[in-house]
């Protein structure tokens, strides 16, 4: 069949002239609205206003305008059944074989962080998903595009279908229209049940980013959905892998948490070692020497750009990403001689998410993402030595960097590097006691540093055994029933300690 009559009407006019006039170009009558419409005239493209193709004017400022039965009529009814026929006859319904819409833009909306809530409402679109659902639910008869990147496809379709388009086409460009309308509700109802928290469902839409090779081990399928890559752009290297693009989101979480020129390194979503110093260079070798063997084949990030002389220093070993804002030209030029290095650049501001989403059996596990701000930790100490300003800073660089390991967590600290990093223990002096051997593995000494936990110290024991390292300062939530035990202890060690009153699991 071919398109007699296109009703366009768009909010993203990404290629609408050049398509419209493509359409002209074939004879299709072009009926439009509102922007839309003044647009294509202006362009000299012949649009009939849907108001004068309805015989009903525009009201209540544009709310309605599509929503008549000349409009979804001409969509609706079944082409060749006599009984539709003869009532689209009767009521004056012409075809209208094609639909071009894209719908308002609600999610850059309420992505403005002063939006109102009536500014979001206005912009939750009525017409627009009735009518690509209407053409959607007939692709039997009408096509309908809500991409601008399918313009293309149907002007060529048509070219070679006599003015018409295939069946597969249509029925693509429905299902698509069909997952549109569904991710659009979606974020219509996710919006407002964060305003009013009266729903009792969840749902998230994500469009399909990119088919993976395979998952955690090769047996397993996997894809990537969202918007990923518009934090963070692939200058070389092979393709990402589902494991990469895990421990990329761990890094940008992780170096989100810095604000002077940092370097951290991971491997499995786990710091192996974090460094803070104004030359980046230096930043690396603090967070190098915190463990020369784990950050093999690791991930490393930087929140500044990446220097020809710190990529020499990286060059020694043999790491799978690296991320930085920028690298400098000579900087690339060296790295891009390993071409199985994945170099990463960060594309806007790597702040954590709002809501962090896990599978688990028979469902999903949601949760507020763990972004709680470090207290003024001199208000929250409990011994009778309170810490010193070193300390302070050691304490709240360590915070930072151990609420990113796997519980159970102990990160020995100072003011500007980890000296040890212990993680994902069944026993939290199994995890102090492996941080206390990576920095003797090391070469470092614990003399004055600072241990942190992300959980309380349920016994003496383990704040002991932190004594005995080296450690004078300690930073842990508190919150055991053994808490004046354990202040007992860092008292008669001579330990200033503080307690957040906030927990940092991992899991």
């Amino acid at each position: 069949m071919k398109i007699q009559r296109a009703l366009i009407s768009v909010s993203d006019k990404t290629g609408i002239v050049e398509f419209a006039r493509g359409l002209a170009a074939q004879g299709v009558e072009i009926l439009s609205t509102g922007g839309t419409a003044k647009e294509l005239q202006a362009a000299g493209i012949a649009t009939i206003e849907v108001s004068q193709f309805t015989g009903s004017p525009e009201i209540l400022e544009g709310r309605v305008k599509t929503l008549h039965p000349r409009i979804h009529g001409g969509l609706l009814y079944i082409r060749g059944n006599a009984h539709h026929e003869e009532q689209a006859k009767a009521h004056g319904i012409r075809p209208i074989d094609l639909v071009v819409v894209n719908l308002y833009p609600f999610e850059a909306t309420i992505a403005r962080e002063d939006v109102t809530l009536p500014e979001a409402i206005e912009q939750i679109d009525i017409g627009g998903p009735s009518m690509i659902r209407s053409a959607s639910k007939n692709y039997q008869s009408v096509c309908v595009v809500t991409d601008p990147g399918d313009y293309a496809a149907v002007l060529e379709d048509m070219k070679e279908e006599n003015g018409g388009t295939t069946l597969v086409l249509r029925e693509r460009l429905a299902i698509k229209a069909f997952a549109a309308t569904s991710a659009y509700d979606a974020a219509i109802s996710c919006y407002l049940n964060r305003e009013q928290q009266t729903c009792s469902r969840f749902r998230l839409e994500l469009p399909l980013e990119m088919r993976l090779r395979y998952g955690e081990n090769p047996h397993q399928q996997a894809e990537l959905y969202g918007d990923f890559g518009s934090y963070f752009e692939k200058l070389q290297g092979k393709e990402l892998s589902y494991n990469n693009i895990l421990d990329i989101s761990a890094a940008a979480a992780l170096i989100s948490e810095f604000s002077k020129p940092t370097v951290a390194i991971l491997k499995h979503n786990n710091p192996c070692g974090i460094g803070t110093d104004s030359d980046l260079r230096e930043a690396w070798e603090k967070a190098f020497a915190t463990d020369k063997q784990a950050p093999f084949g690791g991930v490393i990030i930087c929140n500044q750009p990446v220097t020809l002389d710190l990529a020499k220093a990286i060059c020694e070993i043999f790491s799978e990403v690296i991320i930085a804002p920028e690298f400098d030209s000579e900087a690339r030029s060296l790295l891009q001689k390993k071409k199985n290095l994945r170099l990463m650049r960060v594309l806007k501001p790597l702040t954590q998410s709002e809501r962090d989403i896990r599978s688990v059996l028979g469902g999903l596990l949601v949760q507020d993402c763990d972004n709680a701000d470090i207290p003024e930790l001199e208000h929250k100490v409990v011994t009778s030595r309170p810490p010193t300003k070193a300390e302070i800073e050691a304490m709240e660089f360590g915070w930072r960097v151990v609420k990113h390991v796997k519980s159970n967590a102990i990160v020995y600290a100072a003011a500007d590097r980890t000296l040890g990093i212990g993680a994902g223990q069944m026993s939290r002096v199994d995890s102090s006691r492996i941080a206390v051997w990576k920095a003797k593995e090391a070469g470092l000494s614990l003399k004055g540093s600072v241990v942190c936990s992300d959980a309380f110290f349920p016994f003496p024991d383990g704040l002991i055994a932190a004594a005995e390292a080296g450690a004078t300062a300690a930073i842990q939530p508190g919150g055991s029933v053994r808490d004046a035990e354990v202040i007992q202890a860092a008292n008669d060690k001579g330990v200033a300690m503080v307690f957040t009153g906030t927990r940092h699991f991992r899991h």
